[in-house]
């Protein structure tokens, strides 16, 4: 489980330099084909493993539940957040990580609700959650890079 939560941290880490790197008006432009922005991409993985993580061990979540229904699955972009909305999520992208691993290794998840995901991964128990939520952020982090991509296309 350490290896996961060290792969997780360092993709925040480059999910990070795009968000302080990429120009802010860059940030929450949604180029032709595509359905989102890098912002959107950034706060979505910050939000998933709330729901996966905490929602189906049944416990409480960590960040606030008004990010997470902004940000969750089946969401698409609404205008600008604010700064102080990114101020949270730069922070959280580190943060959060720090607290499920903490969470796990004190082993305050007793509990977990089984869910099949939208790619048809079965997750059984948390260590499933959180070793799909690494595939997750690198399906993200792929389509923040076309996203990056398609925006210099359009240049």
């Amino acid at each position: 489980m350490e290896k996961l939560f060290d792969i997780l941290l360092k993709n925040r880490k480059i999910l990070h330099g795009h968000l302080v790197h990429t120009p802010r008006e860059d940030l929450f432009k949604i180029p032709e084909g595509f359905n989102n922005n890098i912002w959107w991409n950034i706060a979505h993985v910050v939000v998933t493993p709330q729901l996966l993580v905490y929602g189906l061990s049944g416990m409480d979540f960590t960040i606030e539940k008004e990010l997470i229904d902004k940000y969750r699955k089946g969401t698409f972009p609404e205008g600008e957040p604010t700064k102080q909305e990114m101020e949270k999520i730069s922070a959280y992208l580190f943060s959060t990580v720090k607290l499920i691993q903490l969470d796990y290794e004190h082993g305050k998840f007793k509990s977990f609700k089984e869910y099949m995901t939208t790619p048809k991964i079965g997750l059984n128990n948390v260590e499933d959650a959180l070793a799909f939520n690494v595939f997750h952020e690198g399906l993200h982090l792929g389509a923040i890079l076309a996203l990056k991509k398609a925006l210099e296309r359009d240049r």
